[in-house]
């Protein structure tokens, strides 16, 4: 187990020739997607699962490895349970060391403001048994002793666990692989195969494979798939920087976030770190077509986003990265195996120097390794989990950030989609119509932003 993300250079582990027929295919091999495969495998389906990269490639493998509840929008917050729970029973499964820790999630509050925030969201915690409460100034200080910020309290869920990602999600596949689940890596597909509106299978770079139902769970690229079949998704992606220190002494098992940076533990002894700041919105056709969406997210955060008008070549909305193909084209998702934005090193350096001020006995702050990732975002911040317009297409995409931690249940949840069972939980707030049937876009709780020191 290391503390790097999956890059393109490594080589492809799952390269089996395309079946002809299955059950069910599952487009992406993301924690969304690697999960949806196998809980449809245990439910007795055939199951394809095809990437265009690598598993875990993008930003399944690119995030800060929290698996919380805490600052949960009150309607994931069941399902977060149940993915909680589904961590440490596939943990068992595993034949690797995944990191998962049971060691709590911490936001710091610097003013009279972030603190009554934290206290409104408090009550949605105690129904569900969340063992979220507010912390003092003395108790803070118990937790991370030698912090430097002057916070006035914290919010802390001592329940609340942590994982590798580049470790967990790799170890998922492994089970599903196991269980009768086949993966194929460096295979995109091109398009779905729709007879009379009805999905009866997709169409790869490697030929075609019959299926009379598909997942899509392709994380930043979800809206760019769908936008190929006339079918509108107002997803947009913003890339987030991370970076990852060298072994330093422990200054607190508990995640946290602060006023200038997000940190965790890591199993290796160092720490995956962020900067606590606006996320860099790389703007092109797609956000200008998906801002009447967003006004209310804008007005309640109207600094909580960059703006670049200049994507990088082949991201999902660049500039000059196709919207129409056939089956028979190169796509985009061919060009780009791996979406790996970069990071902006003096960024990186600032937020090692911070860490090192917000905990003076660590020393000098040496960084191993630094990296970002695109987060697909709704507006409302919550994902989109739902049969799709297209029949025998089910879509699970757009979770925020939060995709990780929830991966599980929401792969469950998918896998019986899939299969006209039940989700088991209400998912009326993650409806795919809710975009076109005048629901008022209402963002939920985003609590893990900068305090307002």
């Amino acid at each position: 187990m290391n503390g790097f993300p999956i890059h393109a250079g490594q080589a492809p582990k799952y390269t089996g020739a395309l079946p002809d027929a299955v059950d069910l295919v599952v487009i992406g091999g993301g924690v969304i997607g690697i999960c949806t495969a196998l809980f449809a495998a245990r439910s007795g389906a055939k199951v394809l699962v095809l990437e265009k990269g690598l598993v875990a490639g993008e930003q399944s493998s690119r995030n800060w490895g929290w698996i919380r509840q805490q600052g949960r929008d009150p309607d994931e917050m069941p399902i977060m349970a149940e993915a909680q729970r589904l961590w440490v029973q596939l943990s068992r499964e595993t034949n690797e060391d995944i990191g998962l820790v049971q060691a709590g999630v911490t936001y710091l509050a610097g003013s009279e403001k972030t603190l009554a925030g934290y206290e409104k969201w408090l009550p949605h915690a105690a129904p569900l048994g969340v063992t979220s409460k507010m912390l003092s100034r003395a108790e803070l200080a118990a937790l991370y002793p030698g912090l430097t910020e002057t916070p006035l309290g914290a919010l802390h869920t001592s329940s609340d666990y942590r994982a590798e990602p580049w470790a967990a999600v790799p170890a998922l596949a492994g089970i599903a692989v196991r269980e009768g689940v086949q993966i194929t890596e460096h295979c995109a597909v091109r398009c779905l195969d729709i007879t009379d509106g009805k999905v009866t299978g997709v169409v790869t770079e490697k030929g075609r494979v019959s299926a009379p139902r598909v997942v899509l769970a392709g994380g930043a690229w979800s809206a760019l798939f769908l936008r190929n079949h006339g079918v509108t998704l107002p997803q947009l992606s913003v890339r987030s920087q991370v970076a990852a220190t060298v072994p330093l002494v422990d200054i607190g098992q508990a995640a946290g976030s602060g006023k200038d940076l997000a940190f965790r533990r890591r199993a290796d002894g160092g720490y995956t770190l962020a900067p606590n700041g606006p996320s860099e919105l790389y703007v092109g056709p797609d956000a200008f077509r998906a801002l009447p969406k967003y006004i209310n997210q804008l007005r309640d955060d109207p600094f909580g986003c960059m703006l670049n008008f200049f994507p990088p070549s082949g991201f999902p909305d660049a500039w000059m990265t196709k919207r129409r193909w056939s089956g028979q084209d190169v796509t985009p998702f061919e060009r780009m195996r791996i979406l790996d934005p970069k990071p902006v090193p003096r960024k990186m350096a600032k937020l090692a120097r911070d860490f090192a001020a917000m905990f003076p006995q660590l020393g000098e702050v040496r960084l191993a390794s630094t990296w970002a990732g695109m987060i697909d975002t709704m507006p409302d911040i919550v994902p989109v989990v739902d049969h799709t317009p297209i029949k025998g297409l089910i879509v699970g995409t757009g979770m925020s950030g939060h995709g990780f931690g929830i991966g599980p249940a929401m792969g469950r949840i998918l896998a019986d989609l899939a299969a006209d069972k039940s989700a088991g939980h209400d998912m009326t707030r993650f409806r795919f119509a809710r975009f076109t049937d005048g629901t008022v876009m209402v963002p939920g709780p985003d609590l893990s932003k900068p305090p307002d020191f």
